[in-house]
């Protein structure tokens, strides 16, 4: 049985319903969701045909840290969401939140599993939440929100794809 890298699937899996849940918020909603369905499919054959992964299982530091920040997002995602949506009454701008708070999820995850790829894609998940604040607070957009949504899906997919790749020794990488 293979070892098929959980958190791309993951990964994909959410990378896809950002995009398809967000979509009708941006013009062209159907390439769009039509495009996530591709890339959807694409990292499935990647990470099926990548090659056999037997990574070291996690540490107990490292299954605690992964806890607590999961944990740490399905509070932050909830109460963000109320002050954005009651406080700013600026319901629109909630996606974007929620953009930026599963991209600060995933910064713990680099040190705590050793995987500088989640550096990497909590970094770009938090600056497409940030140039996407921009005109979803200041112009109240809600078409500005969406494609901070959507965008951030294909960046999920996109790492969902690579990740694995960069994940490994160098020895075991496809040539």
């Amino acid at each position: 049985m293979r070892n098929l890298p959980l958190g791309s699937v993951i990964g994909a899996v959410a990378g896809l319903v950002f995009v398809l849940v967000n979509a009708g918020a941006v013009p062209g909603a159907v390439v769009w969701r039509i495009a996530g369905a591709v890339a959807f499919a694409a990292v499935v054959w990647f990470v099926v045909r990548g090659p056999q992964l037997t990574p070291a299982p996690p540490s107990r530091e490292a299954l605690r840290t992964y806890g607590l920040s999961v944990v740490a997002m399905l509070v932050a995602l909830p109460v963000g969401a109320g002050i954005i949506s009651n406080v700013l009454d600026d319901p629109d701008a909630v996606l974007v939140w929620v953009v930026f708070v599963v991209g600060a999820h995933f910064l713990p995850f680099a040190r705590a599993f050793h995987l500088p790829v989640f550096l990497w894609l909590s970094l770009s998940l938090v600056i497409v939440s940030l140039v996407g604040a921009v005109p979803a607070l200041a112009l109240g957009s809600e078409t500005a929100a969406g494609w901070t949504a959507v965008a951030a899906g294909f960046v999920l997919l996109g790492f969902s794809a690579i990740g694995p790749r960069l994940s490994q020794p160098a020895q075991t990488r496809p040539g």
